[in-house]
């Protein structure tokens, strides 16, 4: 069973009032199962804001308060704090204590656990660029969890409120889990802002580049979708089109030599998804990794 008692609401607690914690806590509160009642934060504006959204929750000036009447606190500082805000607060046996770090494991609340407090992770894999997108980026959004039970239970049971999915990690998967998330979401910026430089070439500005490259960066994202992996992928390399590749490389030497290596690097690791959609052969794979390794 959850921690949720019939005809009571479990009494949340935030300790940190950025973009994530104000989005949790609003998606959670007033909502008949749950209700915020306690924030504090670095930022007495932050704090005020995420009590406004919240009825009934009082901005504390120190992260004691908040943990001395929540049934669940959340912390939702950056990593580096995590564990040093658990180690100064004196929690209680029978609470719950969860972070929302997507890089940590649930033993840096150590603490919280050796006071008889349960412990556990609730992350979001989601961007949170602001409180509104974030809000409407939650539903249908997966969450990572680590807990024991009863506790991992009321996770899924916020999961479940919030709109979204969730996986249950073991503690030892949590980096390479969020090393994948910066892969597909920090990344994914940073590929777009090498394909804007590249327009700049031909004198297109960055925001004339973002908008030309917005619809196909959508398709990609619906094709990824609908087609799934490795059939979504289209391009020189899917159709082993030596020539144009060849092109490429030349042209990137001349005008952009910096940015050649991650062509290439990139062009490489799509080989075997080719391979495995079926349109190039073994050989053609041989010879686009030798192109594609050149100096």
């Amino acid at each position: 069973m959850s921690l949720t008692r019939e005809n009571k609401l479990l009494k949340l607690g935030f300790i940190g009032a950025g973009t994530v914690g104000t989005a949790l806590a609003l998606g959670l509160g007033n909502n008949g199962q749950y209700t915020v009642v306690g924030v504090s934060s670095r930022s007495q504006a932050s704090a005020q804001n995420l009590a406004r959204l919240n009825n009934g929750c009082q901005v504390f000036n120190n992260n004691q308060d908040v943990a001395n009447i929540a049934e669940l606190a959340f912390i939702t500082t950056p990593d580096d704090a995590i564990g040093p805000v658990a180690s100064q607060i004196r929690w209680q046996a029978g609470q719950s204590i969860v972070h929302c770090s997507g890089a940590l494991a649930a033993d840096v609340l150590e603490p919280a656990r050796k006071s008889g407090a349960s412990v556990g992770t609730f992350h979001p894999l989601q961007t949170f660029a602001s409180v509104d997108q974030a809000i409407k980026n939650l539903p249908g959004s997966t969450f990572a969890l680590e807990a024991e039970e009863p506790l991992l239970t009321t996770l899924k049971d916020m999961v479940t409120t919030l709109g979204g999915h969730y996986l249950v990690l073991p503690a030892g998967d949590k980096v390479i889990y969020h090393a994948a998330a910066v892969i597909a979401c920090n990344y994914l910026v940073t590929l777009v802002k090498l394909a804007t430089d590249l327009y700049q070439t031909f004198n297109i500005t960055p925001e004339q580049a973002t908008q030309a490259l917005l619809p196909l960066l959508r398709g990609t994202i619906n094709n990824i979708e609908t087609a799934g992996i490795p059939q979504c992928l289209t391009g020189p390399i899917a159709r082993g089109d030596m020539k144009t590749i060849s092109n490429h490389i030349n042209a990137l030497r001349k005008a952009a030599p910096d940015i050649l290596p991650a062509y290439q690097e990139l062009g490489r690791q799509t080989i075997p998804i080719a391979l495995a959609k079926g349109k190039v052969n073994g050989d053609k794979a041989r010879e686009l990794q030798a192109m594609l390794s050149k100096e």
